[in-house]
C-alpha cells in the first residue's frame, strides 16, 4: 500500500515551489503571522480566530472577507485532511516561521494525535554556509532536504506544544530558560528564534526594543531617499526575524514621531537622543493593546546589562 502525504507550508512561495516540484500529496498553506499580536493556546478555536482577526484588522486593516478567504478557508481545508499517513511541515529558520510552526504542531498534537509528523527546515545547507530560506534553495537542495526530512518524536511534539503554551502565557519569564533545555530536539533553530522574540520587549535603557533601535540606527548611519529604501535595507539586515515589508512599514508608522522626514529619511533630534539613550521613550510609545504572544509588550523591560527580562509592577 502506498503512503499518502499532507504538506503544510510556511507560505504561498513555498507552496508554489512544491507545486512546481510536483511533490506527491495535498498542500496546505499556513497563512498567519503569529509572531505578532495576541495569541491564545487553543489553535483553531473560535476564540483563537476572533483574537487573531481583531489584531489583523486593527494593526493591518485586514478586512473580514480577506481574512476569511486567505486564512480561514485554508484552515478549514486543513481540518478536512484526515486520512494522510504522513504530515510534512515546511518551515524556515526565522522567528516568523518558528512561531507558526509551534502553533501548527500544537494543533496537530490535539487533532491528529498519533500521526507521523516530519519536519523540513531551511537554514544552513552546509556547516559553514549562511542561513537560507526555502525560497532561496535550488530544486536539487530542496529535493535533498525533502529526502532527509526528520520524523518528530513524541517528545519533540510535546516540547513544541509546551513552548507554544509558554509563548501564549501572560509572562515570558519561563521562556528565558526553558527553551534552552532540550538539546536533543530536532528544532535546530528554535532557541535563536525565541531569544530574538525576548529581545522584542522594550529595553530599560531607552524604551525601544532591539528592532526599533535597529531602525533608528540604520536610519542614522545611511542616507535613504525614501521609506522604501529604508525598508529594503531592514529586510536585508534583519537576521532571524523573517518579517515582511508590511511589518516594517507598520513599525515605521509607530516610530514616525522620531523622524522629521521619510523623503529623505531623517531622524528628529528626539530620535537621535533616544537612539543614544539620552531620552527614554517608553512613556511615549507604551500601549496596553500591544501584545507579543500572550504577554503585554510593555509589562516587561529588557535589562541589557543582565540579558534578562524584568516585570514592571502595575
Amino acid at each position: 500500500m502506498s503512503t499518502s502525504f499532507l504538506h503544510i507550508t510556511n507560505g504561498d512561495s513555498t507552496t508554489q515551489i512544491l507545486q512546481k516540484l510536483q511533490v506527491e500529496g495535498e498542500i496546505i498553506t499556513w497563512r498567519e503571522m503569529l509572531c505578532e499580536g495576541k495569541t491564545i493556546t487553543d489553535v483553531g478555536s473560535e476564540t483563537f480566530w476572533k483574537t487573531r482577526f481583531e489584531f489583523l484588522k486593527t494593526s493591518y486593516k485586514v478586512s473580514k472577507q480577506k481574512f476569511i478567504n486567505l486564512t480561514l478557508k485554508e484552515y478549514r481545508n486543513l481540518c478536512q485532511q484526515k486520512q494522510q499517513d504522513e504530515i510534512i511541515l515546511w518551515f524556515d529558520y526565522d522567528l516568523f516561521c518558528q512561531i507558526n510552526m509551534l502553533a501548527v504542531i500544537s494543533w496537530l498534537k490535539h487533532y491528529r494525535a498519533g500521526r507521523k509528523i516530519s519536519l523540513i527546515q531551511s537554514g544552513k545547507t552546509t556547516k559553514n554556509s549562511k542561513l537560507k530560506g526555502l525560497s532561496e534553495l535550488t530544486p536539487d537542495q530542496l529535493s535533498k532536504i525533502y529526502k532527509n526530512r526528520v520524523e518528530l518524536t513524541q517528545d519533540d511534539i510535546e516540547y513544541a506544544d509546551y513552548i507554544w503554551q509558554l509563548y501564549c502565557s501572560d509572562s515570558p519569564l519561563r521562556l528565558e530558560t526553558v527553551h534552552k533545555f532540550n538539546p536533543m530536539s530536532h528544532f535546530t533553530y528554535l532557541e535563536k528564534a525565541i531569544k530574538a522574540h525576548l529581545l522584542r520587549f522594550p529595553s530599560v535603557e531607552n524604551g525601544l526594543n532591539v528592532i526599533e533601535n535597529k531602525i533608528l540606527s540604520i536610519s542614522k548611519e545611511n542616507q535613504f531617499k525614501n521609506k522604501e529604501e529604508l525598508v529594503s535595507s531592514l529586510l536585508t539586515n534583519q537576521g532571524v526575524y523573517g518579517f515582511g515589508d508590511t511589518q516594517y512599514y507598520n513599525k515605521l508608522d509607530e516610530l514616525k514621531k522620531l523622524f522629521t522626514s521619510f523623503n529623505p529619511v531623517k531622524l528628529s533630534k528626539v530620535g537621535r537622543q533616544v537612539l543614544h539613550n539620552q531620552i527614554n521613550y517608553y512613556g511615549q510609545i507604551r500601549s496596553d493593546f500591544s501584545y507579543l504572544g500572550g504577554t503585554k509588550k510593555y509589562s516587561y523591560l529588557y535589562i541589557n546589562s543582565d540579558d534578562k527580562l524584568l516585570k514592571i509592577s502595575s
